[in-house]
């Protein structure tokens, strides 16, 4: 615990003060929470409502932020998940006279650092204040060294500021399109499309996805994939068949199936790739969901097949039209004895079933000749050309 004298020492390298946001809409409290602070050698920025200490969040360097919860206007719990849109690490302390299970619950969910009760003890007060402008340093660390990692995704941690990054996440989704090249007639023949967000902190799609699990809206996610997909459709750019990743919880979205879906007018044109590690045991009558699929015209292909542990029962769940070999058994075949007895066995097998073999993560030429002559029919990678705005140029 951090004691409140300790508040009014400087850092090193700078000597301001800390600034904390009060926000309480009685003017009597407003003032003396404000007195208290100032005491204890804290800057103390007072706001009457939510809407008020939003615009100071938004123009202020703030250590912290204590806030009422019971509010008219934007309440105490509205004021946090804003805050999150803004910041994802500034410290909130909610303080309410009229405690409740669920206000407490809520208060927790999205983030708040304490939820203390009125009347505030005022050492207290203090002390919880010390610790939300400490772990404000903390928070600031640790982003930095997150960025430094390469995993500043993985620091989102409460429910309002998961929130805001995937609705920045999804007003900023686009998507890449990578060529699948038929290397015998030197055609491109399909393109996947790929999901990407300008939000640093949703650099993947696993990161996009997690979030969207974490949050319960896978589907809302793939909405937006697949209305992407369609409007560049729309546009006539391309002629090619367009490979599309499916979550497996997509198969329980019944928007998925509708006739007025986007993407359901270039059914004929979409092969929708389920992932082998991807959990449809979980999913009631996948055969049942693949046929309706089939009969809207879209064709199924297994993603990623040799990365997860999944066996032949996924060839019985899917009936696949396309198989693609995880690019991990792509990687130096040319080198590797095994791999390419394992990859001629697949190509060969899923001919005899009539399914389309694609190799995944092509690099290299040995690569391209060594699937080529394992009976690969189509590739995919950087040796034809990169991820990128609808639609790439391959490089033969």
């Amino acid at each position: 615990m951090v004691r409140s004298d300790e508040m009014s020492r400087p850092r090193s390298n700078d000597q301001t003060r800390r600034r904390v946001l009060l926000v309480e809409d009685q003017e009597p409290l407003r003032r003396a929470y404000g007195r208290l602070l100032e005491k204890a050698g804290v800057e103390a920025a007072l706001a009457s409502s939510g809407e008020e200490a939003l615009a100071a969040i938004v123009h202020g360097e703030l250590e912290a932020v204590v806030s009422d919860i019971n509010m008219p206007g934007m309440d105490g719990i509205a004021l946090l998940r804003a805050v999150r849109e803004h910041d994802l690490d500034l410290p909130v302390i909610l303080v309410t006279g009229y405690p409740s299970v669920d206000s407490a619950a809520r208060a927790i969910e999205y983030g708040a650092l304490k939820y203390l009760i009125k009347p505030v003890e005022q050492h207290a007060f203090v002390e919880s204040v010390a610790d939300a402008v400490r772990l404000r340093g903390v928070a600031r660390l640790k982003r930095q060294a997150a960025t430094l990692l390469g995993a500043s995704d993985r620091l989102v941690g409460d429910r309002a500021g998961l929130e805001a990054t995937l609705a920045r996440g999804l007003a900023s989704l686009w998507m890449a399109y990578q060529p699948i090249v038929n290397p015998k007639t030197r055609q491109v023949v399909a393109f996947e499309a790929l999901v990407r967000t300008h939000e640093p902190a949703l650099p993947h799609p696993g990161a996009l996805f997690s979030a969207a699990e974490r949050l319960g809206r896978v589907h809302e996610v793939g909405r937006a994939i697949r209305a992407s997909v369609a409007r560049t459709l729309a546009d006539g750019a391309t002629a090619a068949d367009i490979f599309l990743n499916l979550h497996s919880a997509d198969l329980l979205d019944e928007a998925l199936f509708a006739l007025e879906a986007p993407l359901t007018a270039f059914a004929r044109r979409i092969v929708l790739e389920i992932t082998e590690r991807a959990a449809l045991d979980s999913t009631a009558d996948v055969p049942g969901r693949i046929h309706r699929l089939r009969e809207l015209g879209f064709r199924v292909a297994i993603d990623d097949l040799g990365a997860g542990y999944a066996g032949l029962s996924y060839f019985a769940l899917l009936s696949p039209d396309v198989v693609k070999l995880d690019m991990a058994l792509v990687r130096d075949v040319h080198k590797e004895e095994v791999k390419q007895k394992l990859i001629g066995s697949l190509t060969e097998l899923c001919g005899q079933l009539g399914m389309l073999v694609v190799a995944e993560g092509v690099e290299t030429t040995e690569e391209r000749d060594a699937t080529i002559r394992l009976g690969c029919d189509l590739l995919q990678g950087y040796l034809f050309a990169r991820p990128g705005p609808p639609f790439p140029e391959v490089v033969w």
